[in-house]
């Protein structure tokens, strides 16, 4: 083993637990103000929760960001078919990336593969070109990767990316810890965010299989695990004692 490996290697394996990060998804402007209340560190907003999060429209955006004191980052993605865009589709989301950082989103979640499930970086920089002065994550597209941890050492030459969000690829995120825990030894100032299947049951596996800096949930946190019900407020104080303490 190298020595820049067993620097890496202490390094993900010493991240203190009070400097883990949680986002959890809002698709509402009550969700979002659960999150903030029971100790949500940052917002992923979305529509169509039940496609895998939609871009949200004007006034949702509006509407949380001026009612939350948390980050508000806000998904990009203008349909679920696929995560290959046609130049007229990033032309739309250059535009809602302008509308999001006009209303104040600290940051945008993106994400742009090409025919062969490999990083579009065209489309990439086309969007990040918009994103000038937001956070950026990219988002799950990563895991229609054939090997994910090669497309995090692609990311992190973007200097504009903050963040990855990702379960490892395709899988269960138990399966995939291994890879997880790769992508976070390649990923330089990049922060994995996982995400994509994690629960009550598997976090604390997961969290100690992966030691990754931040963690994503959705349904998890939601009335039986339905993107259709609300999230509850019983299940964020749950998760904010299993995660933070």
């Amino acid at each position: 083993m190298s020595e820049n490996r067993e620097v890496l290697i202490d390094r993900i394996d010493s991240t203190p637990v009070d400097e883990v990060k949680m986002e959890l998804i809002a698709a509402t402007i009550e969700d979002a103000k659960k999150i903030e209340a029971y100790g949500g560190d940052r917002i992923e907003l979305v529509s169509a929760l039940s496609e895998g999060g939609l871009t949200p429209s004007y006034g949702l955006m509006k509407s949380v960001i001026e009612s939350v004191r948390i980050p508000v980052n806000v998904i990009i993605r203008p349909h679920s078919q696929s995560f290959v865009y046609c130049d007229e589709e990033i032309e739309m989301m250059k535009h809602d990336i302008r509308m999001a950082k006009e209303l104040g989103a600290n940051g945008v979640v993106i994400g742009a593969l090409n025919e062969q499930n490999q990083i579009c970086e065209q489309s990439l920089n086309r969007l990040l070109g918009a994103a000038k002065g937001l956070e950026v994550t990219f988002h799950r597209a990563i895991d229609e990767l054939e090997h994910p941890a090669e497309g995090v050492k692609i990311l992190s030459n973007y200097k504009s990316i903050n963040r990855i969000l990702t379960s490892g690829g395709k899988g269960s995120l138990s399966k995939n810890k291994e890879i997880i825990r790769n992508m976070v030894l390649h990923s330089g100032h990049i922060k994995i965010l996982v995400g994509g299947g994690l629960n009550f049951e598997n976090v604390t596996e997961i969290m100690q299989g992966t030691n990754a800096p931040e963690y994503h949930f959705g349904t998890a946190v939601r009335v039986e695990r339905s993107p259709f019900k609300n999230i509850s407020e019983d299940l964020l104080k749950k998760l904010y004692e299993l995660v933070k303490k």
